[in-house]
């Protein structure tokens, strides 16, 4: 069962490409094994999001386990956030009807 995180922080606008690039330079890195997508979405008043498609839970706990800080929220705090984060089960997806 895919797992959905999503990850919040408010921050400064004024860091909106700042902070673009900055998640644009995390997924030149490329996806850590298990992450099926991830979106950096913006309200463009300083509210911002990260959604995270994981495979499973399995997939999750491993990222989570490395000794490397998870990079959604640690992006965030780079940039003055306070993140927070939801883990969401995926009940049903468009792509699948599951």
């Amino acid at each position: 069962m895919n797992i959905l995180t999503i990850v919040t922080a408010d921050i400064d606008e004024t860091l909106a490409s700042e902070l673009t690039a900055a998640y644009q330079a995390l997924l030149a890195e490329g996806l850590p094994d298990g992450l099926l997508e991830t979106q950096l979405l913006s309200n463009g008043q300083g509210g911002w999001a990260i959604h995270s498609l994981w495979r499973d839970r399995a997939a999750l706990e491993a990222m989570r386990a490395s000794p490397e800080p998870p990079a959604a929220p640690a992006l965030f705090k780079r940039f003055g956030g306070e993140p927070e984060l939801a883990i969401m089960h995926v009940a049903v997806d468009s792509r699948s009807g599951i």
